[in-house]
């Protein structure tokens, strides 16, 4: 005879269960001890300083919070319990075959940060060795089953694998375990559809979901179809139930189908003025850099850093979708501008990198770009053969690279001399701190491309107009006012010694030959 519990009694149990989520049994291999996963970092190491701004952003999207004693239930339920009933319960699975067990665990703490910044509670990770993922459910049969019992004893209710699964996958392991079953491209588009704030990021994330969605339509019965054709008996039926032969799935494509026309064309929409943008800074002889690197490098604390732009900082993957782009200057004053752009991961879906394909032309059109590595991470390896591919992927293989391991106040000498082995040439640096960013600025004023000409013109003294364009758009090297007008020498582009025409007196090529007589 099962007794009553105590009054409260209830509400400990619930605590106690949550509490020991770290501490419970598990019949399959588990990376997951206890804390976050490992592919985060720690709170704090995620302190924010004077040089990532106001973070506005970041206030907003943790701005919703639950109000006390508003609940609806009879019994106002604890903060734990709360927690419990809001985020999701999941435990990860992965394949890996023989000699790539540290490999696979990596990837596995990855999926670990993606779904946590999703909104997961990650209660377990379970891999298993085997040449090739079993073609009908993933796992084996027999470790399908084992997944089950996991899943049953854990309590939870979201099973999500270290691939992207194919439909019938999806469907065979979910008819095992008896939870929700989804890939890691799924749980990546529903981070990106969290944190898409513009118009164009937000077509960008559906088009993205859509073209994953497509493919994964599933019929739910013959009550849901519109087809009735033939001599149909029954009572009801007959006349007036014949319908155009379309079923309910066929619907469905055809809708999505039309959505995904229609975002196509709106994405083309906001080409000219992207376009138009970025031919108004190549008109002006504006280079740009474009700080690429894998997701939770530190890129947008790097670009705060450097200009106070202000740009959302979160110890997240994916914290950033939209591209910002600010303007800045060398110690010579020469203008250029640094964009901010969205991280690569690996295995990133085709349909994120097709659909995000205008964002990543930031990186693809720069004259520079500033390759931001995750020195902290267990694999920077990997994460750096990951973004070159994606780089060389959007046609920007060929654009100089500075390699900048960031986060190097919280890694080891050792670690330095390892990662200096990696990349011989790469800079250490911190945006928390501010170490190596002088170095950085420098690498980059030599590696931007200079005036390819060298002018002294004579400019009337009533086209002032002229010598606010030089100090605009050129590097002015001496200035002198004399009688006849302002006496100027700058380094220009021939776009702009076209422009200054008849008063310019002498010209040279940008190197050491004389000055030759106009």
């Amino acid at each position: 005879m099962n007794e009553t519990p105590v009054d409260g009694q209830e509400n400990d149990d619930a605590v106690e269960r949550v509490l020991a989520n770290a501490g419970r049994p598990s019949a399959g291999y588990s990376l997951f001890g206890s804390g976050r996963a490992q592919a985060l970092q720690t709170d704090a190491s995620a302190d924010f300083d004077s040089a990532d701004g106001d973070q506005f952003d970041r206030e907003d999207r943790q701005a919703l919070r639950r109000v006390g004693g508003l609940s609806t239930e009879l019994e106002d339920v604890t903060e734990v319990e709360y927690r419990q009933l809001r985020l999701e319960n999941v435990v990860l699975i992965g394949v890996y075959s023989q000699g790539s067990l540290q490999d696979a665990e990596n990837s596995l703490r990855e999926l670990a940060a993606l779904a946590e910044t999703a909104g997961a509670v990650v209660l377990d990770g379970v891999l298993q060795r085997r040449p090739h993922p079993d073609p009908s459910t993933y796992f084996g049969k027999g470790k399908a089953e084992e997944l089950r019992a996991i899943v049953s004893s854990l309590g939870a209710d979201t099973v999500i694998a270290d691939t992207e699964l194919a439909p019938s996958q999806r469907r065979a392991l979910e008819d095992v375990v008896k939870v929700k079953v989804i890939d890691r491209t799924a749980v990546i588009l529903d981070i990106f559809s969290q944190h898409a704030k513009s118009r164009e990021g937000k077509a960008q994330v559906e088009l993205a979901q859509l073209e994953y969605l497509l493919p994964r339509l599933r019929g739910w019965g013959e009550s849901m179809s519109r087809q009735a054709g033939g001599q149909v008996g029954g009572a009801g039926a007959g006349m007036g139930s014949r319908g155009p032969g379309e079923t309910k799935i066929e619907l469905d494509r055809r809708r999505i189908n039309t959505r995904m026309a229609k975002l196509r064309a709106q994405l083309k929409g906001f080409a000219p003025a992207r376009e138009a943008k970025r031919a108004n800074r190549k008109r002006n002889e504006v280079p740009s850099v474009a700080i690429a690197g894998y997701t939770n490098a530190g890129k947008s604390s790097l670009l705060n850093r450097i200009t106070r732009a202000g740009v959302l900082v979160e110890n997240a993957l994916f914290a950033t979708l939209d591209a910002t782009v600010r303007r800045t200057q060398t110690e010579d004053g020469r203008t250029y501008t640094l964009a901010d752009t969205v991280g690569f991961v690996r295995n990133l879906p085709h349909q994120l990198v097709e659909a995000f394909r205008s964002t990543l032309e930031e990186v693809a059109d720069s004259d520079v770009i500033v390759h931001v590595v995750d020195a902290s991470h267990p694999d920077p390896a990997s994460q750096i053969a990951t973004v070159r591919d994606v780089i060389g992927d959007v046609g920007g293989r060929d654009i100089t690279e500075i390699v900048v391991f960031n986060k190097s106040d919280i890694v080891s000498e050792d670690d330095r001399l390892i990662l200096r082995g990696l990349e011989p040439t790469a800079i250490f640096a911190s945006a928390r701190t501010g170490e190596g960013i002088p170095e950085i600025l420098d690498r980059i004023a030599e590696a931007l491309p200079r005036p390819s000409v060298v002018i002294e013109a004579l400019v009337p003294y009533d086209r002032g107009e002229l010598i606010s364009m030089l100090h605009r758009r050129a590097q002015v090297t001496s200035i002198d006012y004399v009688e006849e007008g302002t006496r100027v020498e700058a380094l220009v582009s021939e776009e702009i010694a076209a422009q200054l025409g008849e008063f310019v007196t002498a010209r040279r090529p940008n190197t050491t030959d004389e000055v030759a007589e106009v």
